[in-house]
């Protein structure tokens, strides 16, 4: 599962939720994300090699935390 933006670090993924950005997720050929409760995520998005990884709380189809 990916972030819609295609975040190079976890770092940077987890200021730009602080700061309050929507963001969604997606599962290419995988279903849908939930859209409340915990899931997982990986970054950056596939060609490249994942890199970092991460639980985060969705709340209406956005997440709102990045554990």
């Amino acid at each position: 599962m990916y972030v819609e933006r295609n975040f190079k670090t976890k770092k940077e993924f987890k200021e730009a939720v602080s700061r309050g950005a929507r963001l969604t997720l997606f599962a290419p050929g995988l279903g849908s994300p939930r859209v409340d409760g915990i899931e997982w995520v990986e970054g950056p998005h596939f060609p490249q090699p994942h890199k970092w990884y991460a639980e985060v709380e969705m709340k209406n189809g956005f997440v709102v935390s990045v554990k």
